[in-house]
């Protein structure tokens, strides 16, 4: 079995519970979102913001999680590319029209979205993949993104 086979497929043995799976739908990304937006408010160096306001230390974990993707399925690595600058773009939104700073609005959603996460697992009577091996933060993105794919007939 491929690494990307068998990792989709470990992770999907803990959300088989229709509840759990939806909640993972809306988690999910809303975590993903949520974390690039935390990292994106933690200052850069002037130097690096003069090149590009879109270099930061979100686009930094966003690059390194490509690397992996990337050996795991350029296919489903590129799809991930294109999930990631709407979210940037939605950052740059939210940041530009919201009353808040973006890190404390990123911060709300990244505790919401976790305790929905837990409770989806509480309702599965499973753990989460991530407490066995970490690397299942980066698979739930994929395993969602897995499914668009199949959905649209598309191989990865």
């Amino acid at each position: 079995m491929a690494p990307l086979t068998a990792l989709l497929s470990e992770y999907g043995e803990s959300h088989q519970n229709p509840t759990n799976k939806l909640v993972h739908w809306v988690c999910v990304p809303l975590i993903m979102f949520s974390l690039i937006g935390l990292l994106w408010s933690v200052p850069v160096p002037a130097a690096i913001q003069r090149i590009s306001p879109w270099l930061n230390w979100g686009t930094l974990v966003m690059t390194l999680a490509l690397v992996y993707y990337v050996r795991l399925s350029g296919r489903l690595a590129l799809g991930m590319v294109l999930v990631w600058v709407a979210m940037a773009l939605a950052l740059r939104v939210v940041a530009g029209a919201a009353a808040l700073p973006l890190w404390a609005i990123c911060l709300i959603i990244f505790a919401l979205a976790w305790v929905g996460q837990f409770w989806g697992h509480k309702v599965e009577g499973k753990k989460p993949s991530f407490l066995k091996d970490l690397q299942f933060l980066l698979i739930g993105p994929l395993w969602l993104l897995h499914f668009v794919y199949r959905r649209l007939g598309w191989g990865y």
